[in-house]
């Protein structure tokens, strides 16, 4: 299923970009998977979504939790729990 990642703040900072399109394979289906999926590309993404590290998240706009469900064509944005306009 392909979704859209989008990345704000601090986070875009560090993975020098604002957003992505990523297929996933059929076993990422939460956010928490999500994270572990994109944690294992190693080096920054290893750094920004470690199991200590707060990061927020919403799908389709709306705030989720970890066990949160995913689908093919939603959006998913990540940013740290407090970000500043």
């Amino acid at each position: 299923m392909k979704v859209k990642l989008l990345f704000f703040a601090a986070l875009r900072e560090q993975l020098g970009r604002p957003a992505e399109e990523l297929e996933l394979p059929a076993n990422v289906a939460t956010v928490a998977a999500l994270r572990d999926h994109l944690r294992a590309r190693g080096g920054e993404w290893a750094q920004v979504f470690a199991p200590n590290r707060p990061v927020r998240a919403a799908v389709n706009q709306d705030m989720v939790q970890a066990e949160a469900r995913i689908k093919a064509g939603d959006e998913v944005a990540f940013f740290p729990p407090v970000t500043g306009g």
